[in-house]
């Protein structure tokens, strides 16, 4: 009867025509292990076939396409069932499967030893108070900033002139240019229907609301 080989659906196969190597990934961070490379005895024999049947021709040449066609068809052999059933017995102990959601993990950052889950469906319990602790820091600062008058005298109304609209120098607030001297004041909307109003003037030209 054939033998099962055990296998997971986090495995990259990094075999190549030299030998076996497969790498591991935990499921939940991206971390993962690479098993230790294996080589294959037979690709090496296959390779000096090869060496042999360019340099002298005639049967061995023959002998030369027996060998590729063994190499292409130990793809999926016997020898590299072997070579993945040695490297998940030798990563295995570095991950294990959560019977909560059935990914695995690694047994370095995201297993919970104490509930035998991954952290995801069991965050430890240490780590979890610290996060929600970082969050309601979060939640209470910005609640209490919005009460704070960050904003102080400026003129809010005003619309903000980031450049002098004389020389174009980069304006760091105030009513004058640092460079020019010209004003940094701009055109105001009447409170009352819209218009522009003129820079220095009291009451709105077109319905008679005070500036």
């Amino acid at each position: 009867m054939t033998e099962h080989v055990p296998f997971t659906d986090n495995v990259t196969d990094l075999s190549n025509e030299d030998g076996f190597q497969f790498e591991f990934r935990c499921e939940r961070c991206g971390n993962g292990f690479r098993s230790a490379f294996q080589r294959d005895l037979r690709s090496t024999g296959q390779k000096l076939a090869r060496g042999l049947s360019g340099f002298l021709g005639g049967p061995l040449a023959q002998a030369g396409y027996m060998a590729d066609r063994l190499l292409d068809r130990g793809t999926n052999s016997p020898a590299k069932d072997a070579a993945l059933r040695t490297a998940t017995a030798e990563i295995a102990p570095r991950f294990h499967q959560c019977r909560g959601c059935g990914d695995w993990v690694c047994g370095d950052g995201c297993w919970n030893t104490d509930v035998g889950q991954c952290v995801r469906c069991s965050p430890v319990v240490v780590e979890e108070l610290a996060r929600l602790q970082a969050e309601a820091r979060r939640s209470q600062m910005q609640q209490r900033l919005e009460s704070v008058d960050l904003v102080g005298s400026t003129p809010l109304s005003q619309q903000a002139q980031p450049r002098c609209p004389s020389c174009g120098a980069q304006s760091r607030g105030g009513k004058f240019c640092v460079e020019c001297g010209a004003s940094l004041m701009t055109t105001r909307a009447c409170s009352g229907c819209g218009t522009d109003l003129a820079p220095n003037a009291r009451f709105c030209a077109e319905c008679g609301t005070a500036a």
